[in-house]
């Protein structure tokens, strides 16, 4: 079993993705700060590392760069949702081997995750349409499909957890706007662009048919 560093200063959102990744058989240890991930850091062998960048104390890009020179070379994935080319430079300069924005669908996180650990290449069908998980295209008729990142996101978590659903947690995840109303309008919108069937199961999710 892999063991996982998070640096994560949001309570709720640290719940859901030790959960997930728990799950999925990665065991996590939770650091709020930087210090905290710091002297983590020291005291055990983590497998990667998934550092947040704005976290109280010492934050995530001052601390990768701080163990790279100490030469800790631990595979790290930064999640934050700083996006600009200055920041996404900085966190590569640090010594950071990937950088996914927030918000994020949590099976592309699983797919970093491995390729850092592990080599992975997994393709999947639903009716027409052909995923490619390492590359995150959906294709049909050897056409790639766009509907967005979001939408696609959803997408591609419900074939993979087919015929399981995926839980509002989850989905939640995957928006820009995490509310019951935006995970309403993009589902119903998935539906139509892609003419298929999503369940509503009540108290937990949403699954394809």
């Amino acid at each position: 079993m892999s063991k996982l560093l998070l640096l994560e200063d949001d309570p709720s959102l640290s719940k859901t993705l030790i959960k997930y990744l728990t799950f999925h058989d990665y065991e996590v240890d939770w650091a709020k700060n930087g210090e905290e991930a710091l002297d983590m850091c020291f005291e055990n062998r983590y497998d990667l590392y998934l550092f947040d960048i704005n976290v109280p104390l010492i934050n995530g890009i001052d601390l990768l760069a701080s163990l790279r020179e100490a030469d800790d070379l631990t595979p790290t994935i930064i999640i934050s949702a700083l996006v600009d080319i200055e920041s996404v430079t900085k966190g590569f300069i640090a010594g950071a081997d990937d950088y996914l924005k927030k918000p994020f669908d949590p099976d592309e996180l699983i797919v970093r995750i491995k390729a850092k650990t592990s080599t992975l290449h997994e393709k999947l069908t639903y009716k027409a349409y052909e995923i490619d998980i390492q590359k995150n295209t959906i294709e049909k008729e050897g056409q790639i499909i766009d509907i967005g990142n979001v939408q696609k996101n959803i997408f591609i978590s419900l074939v993979k957890n087919y015929p399981n659903p995926v839980t509002k947690d989850e989905i939640m995840l995957m928006l820009e706007q995490p509310t019951d109303l935006a995970m309403r309008v993009n589902i119903s919108k998935l539906k139509k662009t892609l003419d298929i069937d999503i369940k509503n199961v009540r108290g937990v999710g949403y699954k394809i048919i």
